[in-house]
C-alpha cells in the first residue's frame, strides 16, 4: 500500500486533489485508517492517478473523468478515445468563442484609443509636509509594485491628489497597498502621476530625516525637494488602474493579531504548493489559516481543509505585515475567494489586500 503523500509525489496530483477525486468518487482510496481517517492506495492506483493528472491538466469535466478512468481500467477503449475527442471539440468551440469576445474587445478598445484633441498640460502642484508624512506611505506601498514587463502601467506608484487627499496605490494584480497622505487645502483638480518604482526609492532615500520636504507633481514629472537634497524624475507615460474600482475591503471575520508572534507561526509552520504563478511560472509556497471563533488566527497543517480555510502566498504576507509598520494588526477575511485585507488599527486609509491562492484540487 501506498500512503496519499507517495501517490501524491508520483503522480503529479496534489494531496487535496486526492482527496476531492475520492470524496468526488472518482479514485477512491484501497483503504482508509478507521481511527486517523489517513488515506491508502493500491499499486496499480498510482498509474489511475497520473492518468487522472493528465486529463486534470486538460481541463476534462469531472463527469468525464469518471467515465474515461472507467473505461480505462476496462475493455471499452472506444468509449474513452470518443470521450477524449469530444472534449477537445469542446476545447475548440471555447478557444473560437474566446478569439471572438476578445476581437470584440479589441473593437471596443480601438474606439476608446481613437485621437482626441489634446488637453492643455496639467498644471503642477506643490505640496509641502514633513518628512515621515511621505515616508511611512512610500514604505506601506512600495512592495505591492509591479515587475512584469508585460504590464508596464503596473511598474510604478499611482500619486492621486484629490482634494485633501494624496493616496498612494501600487498592485501587481495579486496584491494591492494603498495608504494616504494629508495634502492640506487642495481646491485645484484631481491630479495623478505614475512614478517608477526607482523614482520612488530615490525619494524614500531622502525621507529618513525629520523636516518638511516640498513635492511638486504635475505634468509629466514629480520632483522631491528636501534640506538634504534634491530628486525629479518623468513619470510613466501609462494609465494606471481605476484602483477605486478594486478595492473592495471584505466584510466578515476580524481578528487582531500580534504581528512578531504571527510573523513566528508563518516563518515556521507549514507551507503547502499551489498554483503555479501566471506572474513568474513558478509554484509559490502558501500558507493555510483559519480563525477560530474567538479570533485567533492559526497557520494549517496539511490536513483536511474547511471551506473556510484561507489560503495565501507566504511571502507576500509577510511582505505585507513588514510594509504596515505595526506591532498589532487588523487582518480581516471575506469569502475564500475575496481578498485578505491587512490594515492598521488606528489608520483605516493604509491597508494591503492579498488575492486568495486556489488550494491544488
Amino acid at each position: 500500500m501506498r500512503s496519499i503523500g507517495e501517490t501524491a509525489r508520483d503522480s503529479g496530483l496534489g494531496v487535496s486533489a486526492l482527496r476531492f477525486y475520492d470524496r468526488a468518487g472518482v479514485l477512491v482510496p484501497a483503504w482508509v485508517d478507521p481511527v486517523s481517517g489517513y488515506r491508502w492506495y493500491a499499486p496499480e492506483q498510482t498509474d489511475e492517478a497520473r492518468l487522472l493528472a493528465r486529463l486534470r491538466r486538460a481541463g476534462m469535466p469531472l463527469a468525464d473523468l469518471r467515465l474515461v478512468l472507467a473505461g480505462w481500467s476496462g475493455t471499452d477503449t472506444d468509449l474513452v478515445r470518443g470521450l477524449l475527442e469530444t472534449h477537445l471539440r469542446r476545447l475548440e468551440r471555447g478557444l473560437a468563442d474566446a478569439r471572438s469576445e476578445i476581437s470584440a474587445l479589441r473593437a471596443l478598445l480601438d474606439q476608446r484609443e481613437n485621437p482626441m484633441p489634446t488637453s492643455p498640460p496639467t498644471a503642477s502642484v506643490r505640496l509641502s509636509f514633513p518628512a515621515p508624512a511621505l515616508a511611512a506611505p512610500l514604505d506601506a506601498v512600495r512592495f505591492a509594485a509591479g515587475t512584469d514587463p508585460g504590464l508596464p502601467m503596473l511598474a510604478g506608484i499611482l500619486f492621486d491628489l484629490e482634494g485633501d487627499s494624496l493616496h498612494l496605490v501600487a498592485t501587481d494584480r495579486y496584491r494591492m497597498a494603498v495608504a494616504r497622505v494629508d495634502a492640506g487645502a487642495h481646491d485645484g483638480p484631481r491630479v495623478q502621476a505614475l512614478v517608477p518604482v526607482p523614482l520612488a526609492g530615490a525619494m524614500r532615500a531622502l525621507l529618513s530625516h525629520d523636516e518638511p520636504v516640498g513635492l511638486t507633481v504635475g505634468g509629466d514629472s514629480v520632483t522631491l525637494e528636501t534640506g538634504g537634497g534634491r530628486t525629479a524624475g518623468q513619470c510613466l507615460d501609462h494609465d494606471f488602474p481605476d484602483y477605486r474600482r478594486l478595492v473592495h475591503l471584505p466584510s466578515g471575520r476580524r481578528t487582531l493579531v500580534d504581528v512578531p508572534v504571527f510573523r513566528k507561526a508563518l516563518e515556521s509552520g507549514p507551507v503547502r504548493t499551489g498554483e503555479v504563478s501566471e506572474q513568474d511560472g513558478t509554484s509559490h509556497d502558501l500558507s493555510v489559516l483559519r480563525v477560530a471563533d474567538d479570533g485567533t488566527v492559526t497557520v494549517r497543517e496539511d490536513g483536511d481543509d474547511r471551506p473556510d480555510d484561507f489560503a495565501v502566498d507566504r511571502g507576500y504576507l509577510l511582505e505585507a505585515l513588514e510594509a504596515g509598520g505595526r506591532e498589532r494588526l487588523v487582518l480581516e477575511f471575506g469569502a475564500p475567494t475575496a481578498p485578505l485585507a491587512i490594515r492598521r488599527p488606528d489608520d483605516a486609509s493604509t491597508f494591503s489586500l492579498l488575492m486568495p491562492v486556489r488550494l491544488d484540487g
